[in-house]
């Protein structure tokens, strides 16, 4: 008995550090982008979406809105008292909508992690993401012209932790907390890929989320993103080994939705800006929009 343990052990532990070494480079990359831009570029970031108030750009807006969305570093709760911020002097709820929702589902860090993935699921991260962002604010446009959409009473702005004069060393306590925050995270990911490796038959997996079993294996993709996701950086080796093993593009462009957009970390925070009403439409919307960009992920590839 203990002779097979330690044979295994040996195994996960072999397929562990492969994966660590093809990864890791991209979280280190991932985390010094993201921090760079944290400190020195998220202020101008914001400064420039409040800028937008003062041009009649009308439901058009959506569109810098959202963009500005993707180049924010902040997760959802970092964007959520910003965006009570914004609201309070005048931005639309459109621009806000699709503004919020582009910069949940990705960021300058994540798109530096989601490269290990191929240049083909980075391209199609970063362009279902500002897809998403936009449809939302395009609804929010059209269903909630004349009223209101959110409802940010008893969110503030949160207090800068990059404040020391010192630039470099604002940069390094920056890198710190990300790494603090992200790091167990990414490990765990890869541990799980590295079990899935060891003990999951590829075949299996490719006939379920694979292109032969198109509509279904989307569908599950999309609804194992909700449990399963909790870090960009954890979930990047998951999907690399999820798609080496056969998940067909479509099925890990619709995790790469649902995952971020509904983490369960951020559940709560939504649910408390939109409502139970709307915060049912919004998980609605984020289902359906993966199913569908599955689908024509799966369509493009073919």
């Amino acid at each position: 008995m203990i002779d097979v343990l330690q044979r295994e052990f040996i195994y996960i532990s072999y397929y562990f550090m492969v994966q660590l070494r093809q990864i890791f480079r991209y979280w280190l990359l991932g985390m010094f982008i993201g921090s760079a831009v944290s400190v020195f570029a998220k202020d101008k970031i914001h400064a420039i979406f409040l800028g937008l108030k003062q041009k009649k750009m009308g439901v058009l807006g959506i569109i810098p809105a959202c963009l500005l969305g993707i180049a924010s570093p902040l997760c959802m709760y970092g964007t959520i008292p910003i965006a009570a911020s914004f609201s309070e002097q005048g931005m639309r709820d459109d621009w806000l909508a699709a503004f919020m929702m582009a910069s949940v589902l990705l960021n300058p860090q994540l798109i530096i992690y989601s490269t290990a993935l191929g240049t083909t699921a980075l391209l199609v991260r970063i362009v279902s993401c500002a897809v998403c962002g936009l449809a939302a604010g395009l609804l929010v446009s059209v269903f909630y012209r004349d009223k209101p959409f959110f409802n940010f009473s008893g969110f503030r702005a949160t207090a800068n932790h990059d404040t020391d004069p010192n630039l470099f060393l604002r940069f390094w306590k920056n890198f710190g907390r990300n790494v603090k925050a992200t790091g167990l995270y990414f490990l765990f990911g890869i541990l799980l890929s590295a079990l899935f490796q060891r003990y999951v038959p590829s075949e299996g997996f490719a006939e379920l989320f694979g292109k032969s079993n198109e509509g279904f294996g989307i569908l599950m993709a999309a609804t194992i993103g909700v449990p399963l996701y909790a870090c960009g950086g954890g979930t990047i080796p998951l999907l690399q080994q999820w798609m080496w093993d056969g998940m067909s593009l479509g099925s890990a462009s619709a995790f790469m939705i649902t995952g971020p957009a509904t983490k369960i970390t951020n559940l709560g925070a939504v649910k408390i800006v939109l409502g139970k009403w709307k915060f049912a439409l919004y998980l609605a919307f984020v289902m359906i929009f993966a199913f569908v960009c599955g689908l024509v992920t799966n369509l493009g590839a073919a």
